[in-house]
């Protein structure tokens, strides 16, 4: 019998503290019997969400972002800037060690292998990245900038990017796949030296040639994952207790200009 995990669809674009807060519920209230949810959502406005261990003033381009309007959040995961907008966003937590192991390498292997899956089932024809390269992981360069190690690839573009964050047989993944190529906005929102000019990346809609519909893709992605690890799928609504813990979640950390610029940095926005 195929294990269950449980399912969240969210079809309502969401602000960035809101959507980072409810990741954070679901690894937290992992417990010690194994589980595992998988979910999917979207940005109400642009969004850059930071890795846990960047400087905001190294790595964005605040003046811009306040200008133009553009919310500015940090993850819990590690990882580069990435610019959230017209994508298709997933996550996963679990506690599952029998299914994932306790080394994150081989967790990021397995979910992109899965996220293949359901690409592939939209018609898509994508493969694992090799090594990352070494003035990627040194530099400023945003997330879309280049594939990592074990990230997914299609003709050299990365397709999709993701973090993780990892307590001993716990942890949470969460990932962007650009619908469009916003490469434009990109640039403008990043820190990037001049002549850090490539970017490659690419989008569904640049792939298939055609755009594609947040209900399709997440069907797509939920059979390829249900395919690969092997498991069905059990819709889960957050109860009323569920939804405060997540409304003081983002209170505390994401809506506060301390969790996102630092201390001692003044209010970015009004």
């Amino acid at each position: 019998m195929n294990k269950e995990w449980y399912l969240i669809v969210d079809g309502v674009p969401r602000k960035g503290a809101w959507n980072m807060a409810v990741d954070d519920h679901l690894f937290h209230s992992l417990g010690d019997n194994p589980s595992t949810s998988l979910r999917f959502y979207q940005w109400e406005r642009p969004t850059v969400s930071l890795g846990y261990s960047q400087s905001a003033q190294r790595a964005v381009n605040l003046e811009f972002c306040r200008k133009n309007g553009i919310d500015i959040v940090r993850r819990m995961t590690g990882g580069k800037l990435v610019l959230h907008h017209q994508e298709v966003t997933y996550s996963i937590c679990s506690s599952d060690a029998a299914v994932f192991s306790e080394k994150l390498m081989d967790s990021y292997r397995m979910i992109s292998e899965a996220l293949i899956c359901g690409l592939e089932r939209m018609g898509i024809r994508c493969s694992l990245a090799g090594e990352t390269p070494s003035f990627y992981a040194r530099g400023r360069l945003p997330c879309f900038s280049h594939p990592a190690r074990d990230e997914i690839e299609v003709e050299g573009k990365k397709i999709v990017g993701s973090a993780q964050k990892r307590t001993k047989n716990r942890f949470i993944q969460h990932g962007s796949i650009p619908l469009i190529k916003e490469e434009k906005l990109l640039r403008a929102v990043s820190l990037m030296d001049q002549e850090e000019s490539i970017l490659n990346m690419t989008s569904l809609s640049e792939l298939r040639g055609e755009g594609i519909s947040f209900d399709l893709i997440v069907d797509r992605l939920i059979a390829g994952f249900s395919e690969y690890f092997q498991v069905e799928f059990c819709p889960k609504a957050f109860s009323d207790e569920e939804m405060d813990s997540i409304r003081k979640i983002q209170k505390e950390r994401y809506s506060n200009p301390e969790w996102n610029f630092g201390k001692g940095v003044s209010i970015f926005y009004e």
